[in-house]
């Protein structure tokens, strides 16, 4: 059968999860439309651009009916700091969309004829999560991540949209949170509203990556030590406590030379002092590049802020 070969060749290729799903209306397009209507995107404008397409998976790429999803673990097993883990290493997007396009290849290789076929990571009007659940890979935990019950929620989500009509995996069909709320406990910005609700105005990843002004006041001081990106609600959860793994050696996620400090205060003073040139060179294919050098330097001075009082 394709679909095995296809897993076959996913899991060569370094992925740690793959599934199938069939293309279709999003199942939680009425809960995205209600999280627009509150305006919890914040400066994510794109989210509201992309909306139609986002409702319905057909759509970003008519020619499509199936979806190969993937996901790709980064580490939750390495210890806590200033930056996010996903951010630590190579970027994501590059990553994972050069294995997908390898695994487009080889899928045409193993039918014999062109697939049209188009890869995303994080980089289209695609409700990723949906589709993941979709394709068996697991549920929505009550930090709105996909939490697989064999790996915690440590990994990257991709897919490959493809023409050609592949046998589904069965959709995810089961809630394994029970009446734990750790995560909703432990948000210091209480960013997590309700159970699988998300203010992302008031999450700290927000707060440092995609907010582009100022820090408001109010969300300073619970921070702490952040300086990019939040791993709180993944840190507290019993499926990562569980099943969270440590990268291999050779894993393009493992931290590079410039982030690899357990103290943020050095780090906040690296990047105080670089320049645009020097920021370019150390940052170089990293994720953390979407922040800018100048959005760096603002989480660093409200860090250092914090710690001089």
């Amino acid at each position: 059968m394709i679909e095995s070969l296809v897993k076959a060749q996913a899991y060569g290729l370094g992925f740690d999860l793959v599934g199938i799903a069939r293309l279709g209306p999003a199942e939680t397009a009425a809960s995205f439309d209600a999280w627009l209507d509150r305006a919890y995107e914040g400066e994510m404008t794109y989210m509201s651009r992309g909306a139609a397409k986002r409702r319905d998976s057909r759509l970003p790429f008519p020619a499509a009916k199936s979806a190969i999803v993937v996901g790709m673990d980064y580490g939750g097993r390495e210890p806590a700091g200033p930056v996010a883990r996903y951010a630590r290493g190579d970027d994501y997007h590059d990553v994972m969309l050069d294995r997908l396009n390898s695994l487009h290849r080889r899928l045409e290789e193993a039918v014999g004829a062109r697939v049209a076929g188009k890869a995303y990571v994080d980089t289209g009007p695609i409700l990723e999560r949906d589709l993941a659940r979709r394709a068996g890979l697991g549920w929505f935990g009550k930090n709105t991540m996909l939490i697989n019950p064999r790996r915690g929620s440590f990994f990257f989500l991709g897919e490959l949209l493809v023409d050609l009509d592949l046998e589904p995996d069965a959709p995810f069909a089961t809630d394994h949170c029970g009446t734990c709320r750790r995560c909703l406990d432990a948000c210091p910005t209480g960013a997590l509203v309700e159970e699988r609700v998300l203010d992302s105005t008031r999450c700290i990843s927000y707060l440092t990556i995609e907010l582009k002004g100022e820090i408001p006041s109010r969300w300073r001081e619970a921070m702490g030590e952040s300086l990019y990106g939040c791993d709180i609600c993944q840190d507290v959860c019993p499926w990562n406590e569980k099943f969270a793994t440590s990268l291999p050696d050779e894993s393009p996620y493992r931290s590079r030379q410039v982030i690899a400090r357990k103290d943020a205060e050095p780090l906040a003073r690296a990047l105080l002092a670089m320049s645009d040139e020097e920021f370019r060179a150390s940052f170089k294919g990293s994720p953390m590049k979407r922040a800018k050098l100048s959005g760096l330097q603002r989480n660093a001075r409200v860090l250092l802020d914090r710690r001089e009082r």
